[in-house]
């Protein structure tokens, strides 16, 4: 396990997300990676072992602070330490440098133009994702129009604000488009790469509806600035949002902290399904998503609509291969993306394997 060091030197790249397709290999190696104890878990580690996570207080990490915060890496003797970066251009280089073990991303061009061009990073289970009807990423208009534009149709000749091109933002919002029937030339597209702005535009009136993200939607609609449109999940259900990825030498060679560290993030996702689905142990898992994020507002926890975080760490692999099919199709990438190569949920199924299929009890 390579230790952290002179991170802020690597060179810049963009970063986002995407995933591979390596089996986890069953040699001597994987044998003592799934060593288990009597109760069907795998033992702890005989060393202290540190694993290096950047993550910048997103709430999509739930299951890293939970996992930390509930003691689920001590029991296997990992030491987690998070690291945040200047900015995440300088995040996937390091991630396949090995400088850091473990990242989160979303999928943009230049994440598969970076990959393609020989970045080598890994994608191994999911960090984001819409709940059906409660979407974290959706689509709203300014409260004075909320009686005007009803339906996504109504969009036709408003201003509406998303925060990037050629990334998961864009993919959103031509899903949309199709969805109501309408092409690009029938709105006015703003760029606005600010979330925050967003909102003051919105106030203001100089945007009519904007792709925006949780807290943001919760508190524009509190403060009377904004109302939901419909919901993401009418148009984009299986859409993935953002996606956990992992060094090339933690998840094929250090397969025993991997498995290890897989299987205690999936105890803490789990915990935080239940907490939000469910009800079960909430206030302590708010006050961990306080502690951890930005949002320090526990009323608004109880409000807002969560990241869904699935519980088996499963994505929806043909979804990442549509958005990258948007940006190819718009001549955003460059080369061809290996999606086996860079696919590798090995380690997150062979985790489930070992702590066992999760099911959310009502």
């Amino acid at each position: 396990m390579k230790k952290f060091k002179f991170l802020f030197l690597v060179p810049l790249f963009f970063v986002c997300f995407l995933v591979s397709g390596c089996s986890f290999g069953e040699d001597e190696e994987t044998e003592k990676a799934i060593e288990k104890t009597s109760d069907s878990d795998l033992t702890p580690l005989e060393e202290n072992t540190s694993v290096y996570i950047a993550e910048d207080g997103a709430a999509s990490g739930a299951g890293f602070y939970i996992a930390e915060e509930k003691g689920y890496f001590d029991e296997y003797n990992i030491d987690v330490e998070f690291v945040q970066f200047a900015n995440s251009d300088d995040m996937l280089p390091a991630l396949a440098a090995g400088e850091v073990d473990i990242a989160g991303g979303v999928s943009t061009s230049s994440f598969f133009n970076a990959i393609a061009q020989g970045i080598d990073v890994k994608i191994i289970a999911d960090k984001g994702h819409y709940i059906e009807g409660s979407s974290y990423f959706s689509f709203v208009v300014r409260e004075d129009l909320k009686d005007e534009i009803k339906d996504y149709e109504d969009l036709k000749g408003k201003r509406v604000a998303v925060s990037s091109r050629n990334a998961v933002d864009d993919y959103i919002f031509q899903e949309m488009l199709k969805h109501a029937g309408l092409t690009e030339d029938d709105v006015e597209f703003v760029l606005m790469s600010d979330f925050g702005n967003m909102l003051a535009s919105m106030g203001n009136g100089s945007i009519d509806a904007a792709l925006q993200i949780e807290p943001l939607i919760t508190q524009g609609i509190e403060q009377g600035i904004h109302a939901r449109l419909g919901d993401a999940t009418d148009f984009a259900p299986n859409a993935q949002i953002a996606m956990v990825l992992g060094s090339p030498q933690f998840i094929e060679k250090d397969q025993d902290v991997s498995l290890r560290f897989m299987a205690a993030y999936l105890k803490g996702v789990r915990d935080y399904n239940e907490a939000f689905l469910n009800g079960k142990g909430k206030d302590e898992i708010i006050d961990i998503m306080t502690k951890h994020t930005a949002l320090k507002d526990p009323a608004i926890w109880e409000k807002v609509s969560i990241t869904g975080l699935d519980p088996n760490g499963r994505m929806f692999i043909d979804d990442i291969k549509k958005q990258y099919d948007m940006y190819k199709k718009n001549g955003a990438t460059r080369g061809e993306f290996d999606f086996d190569e860079s696919i590798d949920t090995s380690v997150t199924e062979k985790a489930v394997e070992i702590i066992g299929e999760y099911e959310l009890t009502e």
